[in-house]
C-alpha cells in the first residue's frame, strides 16, 4: 500500500520570527485545494534561536521537525542527464529529485540542474535557478513545471523593477550570472555550472541582504 502524498513547507525563522510565512501560507493553501489535501490550522514559528522549521502536511495532520540553517555559500551545479518530470507542488512526491541531487554531490557539485525533455532549464533540486540579463532578473516560465518558489515569489516583490520570465538552454547560460534561490537560505551566487566558472555579479549580494528584511506596511 502506497503512502499518501503530503504537502511539504519548510520556513526559515531568523530573528525570532518567520519573515516569509504569508507567501508559505499561500503557496500550502493553493496546492491543498489543487491536490484535495485537507490542512489544520497552522500557526507561524516564532521566538528561539534562527532554524528551519519543515512541515509536512498529510492525512489532516501536521508533523513538524527543525534543523540547523546549512551555508550560504556560492554554489556549484551539475547538469543533470534525467529530464526534470515536473513539480507544480511541493510534495512528499520528490525521490527523483534526491536522485539527481545524490548523482550531483558524485561530481563534487552541490545540486542538479535540470532541464525539461526539450533541454530547457527548469530549476535545481532544492533551488530556484534565476540569471541576470543585464539588470533585469530572469526565471523560467512555471510553465515548464518547475516549483513556484517561496524565494521566488520573494524576489517578485523585492526586485527593483520586476522580474521577467524567459526560456533558456544550459548552452545559453555559458558565461551569463546565475544566482539561486530558496525559503531556508535566501539568495546565493552560483559559482560554477560543471565545468564552466559563473561570473559574479553586484546584484545578487545586494538581493541577499535584501531577502530577509521585514516587509514594508
Amino acid at each position: 500500500m502506497s503512502l499518501a502524498i503530503g504537502l511539504i513547507e519548510t520556513v526559515r525563522v531568523i530573528g525570532g520570527r518567520a519573515p516569509l510565512w504569508p507567501l508559505h501560507q499561500q503557496r500550502l493553501l493553493r496546492s491543498a485545494a489543487a491536490l484535495g489535501i485537507a490542512v489544520p490550522e497552522i500557526a507561524a514559528p516564532e521566538g528561539g534561536e534562527d532554524r528551519v522549521v519543515r512541515y509536512e502536511v498529510s492525512g489532516g495532520r501536521v508533523d513538524v521537525s527543525e534543523r540547523e540553517v546549512e551555508s550560504v555559500a556560492p554554489l556549484a551545479l551539475y547538469t543533470s542527464p534525467a529530464p526534470h518530470r515536473g513539480y507544480p507542488h511541493k510534495t512528499t512526491d520528490r525521490a527523483w529529485l534526491e536522485a539527481a541531487r545524490m548523482t550531483a554531490r558524485h561530481f563534487e557539485a552541490d545540486d542538479a540542474l535540470l532541464l525539461d525533455a526539450e533541454g530547457r532549464v527548469v530549476e535545481a533540486s532544492i533551488w530556484t535557478i534565476a540569471w541576470w540579463d543585464r539588470e533585469v532578473l530572469v526565471f523560467p516560465p512555471l510553465a515548464l513545471g518547475g516549483l513556484p518558489g517561496v524565494a521566488r515569489a520573494r524576489l517578485v516583490e523585492t526586485v527593483r523593477g520586476g522580474v521577467r520570465e524567459a526560456t533558456v538552454t544550459r548552452e545559453e547560460l555559458r558565461g551569463v550570472a546565475l544566482l539561486a534561490c530558496n525559503a531556508a537560505r535566501g539568495v546565493v551566487s552560483v559559482a560554477a555550472l560543471d565545468d564552466d566558472g559563473v561570473p559574479a555579479n553586484h546584484r545578487t549580494r545586494a538581493l541577499a541582504k535584501r531577502f530577509w528584511a521585514r516587509p514594508a506596511a
